[in-house]
């Protein structure tokens, strides 16, 4: 097995920290209770960068093993972008920032279109029971 190089334990140990502060419950904060039927969940947008380097540097020693020199780092901005309200049988999608494109549109359309579709379905049920009804009520007055 090959010898695992110093330039790797600096990029895992930063990655480790980063996966520490970042996972799913800080994008999808935790559920605030705000009244005995309504439930309102944060959503966050993380933005991270991450860099490394390292250089090896020869010793004039007859000492095989070189000097190493690096370093690593991390930047991260995390900003609240909706919030998802959970009342009764409704859930609604608010955003925090006007959308910049099609796909924040759909997403934000999402739970309407659901809500769109369900009424369709529960609509279209009744209408065929509606309709076997007055086939039956026609074939009972023949």
């Amino acid at each position: 097995m090959a010898e695992q190089h110093l330039i790797e334990n600096l990029m895992s140990s930063t990655m480790q920290k980063i996966r520490e502060i970042v996972d799913a419950n800080t994008i999808i904060g935790d559920p605030i209770l705000a009244s005995k039927n309504t439930t309102i969940i944060p959503v966050s947008k993380i933005v991270y960068g991450f860099a490394a380097g390292g250089s090896d540097f020869p010793t004039k020693k007859s000492d095989p093993k070189d000097l190493f020199g690096g370093g690593s780092g991390a930047g991260m901005t995390i900003s609240p972008i909706a919030i998802i309200v959970v009342s009764n049988d409704n859930v609604r999608v608010m955003q925090m920032e006007p959308s910049h494109g099609s796909l924040d549109n759909i997403v934000g359309m999402a739970p309407d279109i659901i809500e769109k579709i369900k009424s369709f379905f529960s609509k279209s049920s009744k209408d065929k029971s509606s309709k076997n009804e007055a086939v039956e009520s026609d074939e009972q007055e023949e």
